[in-house]
């Protein structure tokens, strides 16, 4: 199975017909957090209705440790049986050079990821507790990891706990503007910007976006916002009129931390897929998706997870304006 030929450099192509570009997680963010583990067959068929909904990028798996997240120890598997559609960019998460490589050799293999993330943390004590490194290390590891990459995928800086530290509190936004020039200085201009355990609020996401706007005009930011306190869609939205377009998601809002690995009182729950597009397309922001094959799409994860989820609409319907506007489009092409 071959990779689908792109220019993984560009990300102009993600936001052809739709003003925002919306990352679904659910099958690494929100599986990480599940200590049941999924198998193979299904993340494969939920990962393909995604991209048939019309997610230009879906976040397919993790090269994590299999000691440490076992939900991910089919990461190879799940990339080789994986479907590939054309325009769409599946990311692994790597966190160490170890990880890279392994998503390098399922790349030459000719079935591994089109896009892969690095990460760091913000904060020293939450680097030490989720990567078992001091910040510096981790940046050690960065530059290694963005030269084994090379140009053979399109590469996503992760920053996370950039709104606040649940060990640490506040952290600086001078920071987080340095964690971004560094990862810029490696070549990486698709940055995500991670509200590891819900702290940020809509002036706080604000004024970190304006910032960086101002001193990192070249970084392409992308809003992570976790749901702990009942602030992820506010804050994408106070995102969305700081200038940010790209955005993570995880149906049903599920996801956090790893199961084994414990901190943020232990809910770290996604901003929830499909109240986030039920909200844009409201608004008359196009998401690009197939809202009925969205939907079909939270109903499906429901059903694999063997329970009801939080999402709203899930149990309401799309907002009439979303569902309005999405048949008058329909009905001009």
């Amino acid at each position: 199975m071959s990779i689908p030929s792109m220019n993984v450099r560009d990300e102009r192509d993600d936001r052809d017909n739709r003003d925002v570009v919306i990352c679904e997680c659910f099958a690494r963010d929100g599986l990480q957090h599940e200590p049941a583990v999924v198998g193979v067959e299904q993340k494969v068929r939920l990962i393909d209705a995604f991209a048939q909904a019309g997610f230009a990028r879906v976040e397919a798996t993790s090269y994590s440790n299999p000691a440490v997240v076992p939900q991910f120890a089919d990461a190879s598997a799940v990339l080789e049986a994986l479907p590939r559609r054309a325009g769409v960019h599946y990311k692994a998460t790597c966190a160490n050079v170890r990880a890279v490589e392994r998503a390098v050799a399922d790349a030459e293999a000719g079935f591994g990821a089109n896009e892969i993330s690095l990460l760091v943390s913000a904060s020293e004590s939450h680097s030490q507790k989720n990567l078992r490194r001091t910040r510096a290390q981790q940046w050690e590891n960065i530059a290694e990891m963005a030269q084994c990459a090379g140009e053979r995928f399109r590469v996503v800086g992760t920053i996370s706990v950039a709104f606040g530290c649940p060990f640490e509190g506040d952290v600086p936004a001078a920071e987080v503007v340095r964690d971004v020039e560094r990862y810029l200085s490696h070549g990486v201009r698709l940055i995500s910007l991670g509200d590891t355990t819900g702290m940020a609020t809509p002036r706080s996401v604000a004024a970190l976006a304006g910032q960086l706007a101002r001193e990192c005009p070249e970084a392409v930011l992308i809003g992570h916002f976790h749901d702990s306190r009942g602030t992820a869609l506010v804050n994408c939205l106070a995102a969305y009129e700081a200038g940010v377009r790209w955005f993570d998601a995880s149906f049903g809002g599920v996801g956090g931390h790893p199961a084994k690995v414990q901190y943020g009182q232990g809910y770290t729950g996604n901003a929830c897929t499909e109240d986030l597009v039920s909200l844009f397309e409201s608004m008359g922001v196009r998401t690009g998706l197939d809202l009925d094959r969205m939907m079909d799409c939270a109903r499906e994860c429901e059903t694999v997870l063997g329970r009801s989820l939080l999402g709203r609409v899930t149990r309401s319907g799309l907002h009439p304006r979303a569902r309005s506007r999405a048949v008058r489009e329909a009905v001009v092409r």
